[in-house]
């Protein structure tokens, strides 16, 4: 499988992560509405920003998420937080559009969202 490269650092400044429960509602006419899980696992979201030093950098990781991981597959990275492997991929195949970081000269960064199974 497919690893994150080494050169693609997560920033943890704007990191933020949700989970998605797999939970079905059923709407009763009378009384509370009933709850059932759908699957033993959650999907969990993370956004986050792609930190890239170099302009190469940044066209490597064009190279790795098309020729690699081919837009939709999955890849194993360090989870920023807890620091354990995850399998995870980008939703909808989005990796956002790349930006220069103000105040600098060569960092550029893209804003993702990343999906995994917890």
């Amino acid at each position: 499988m497919a690893t994150l490269p080494s050169y693609v650092d997560v920033r943890m400044s704007s990191w933020s992560e949700a989970i998605k429960p797999n939970v079905e509602v059923v709407e009763m006419e009378r009384g509370p509405d009933k709850y059932r899980v759908l699957n033993s696992r959650a999907t969990v979201r993370m956004s986050c920003a792609l930190l890239f030093r170099t302009t190469q950098d940044d066209l490597d990781f064009l190279d790795w998420y098309f020729d690699v991981i081919e837009q939709v597959n999955y890849f194993t990275m360090t989870h920023p937080r807890t620091g354990q492997q995850i399998q995870a991929r980008f939703v909808h195949g989005d990796i956002g559009e790349v930006r220069s970081i103000s105040g600098t000269d060569g960092l550029w960064q893209r804003d993702a969202v990343i999906e995994y199974m917890k």
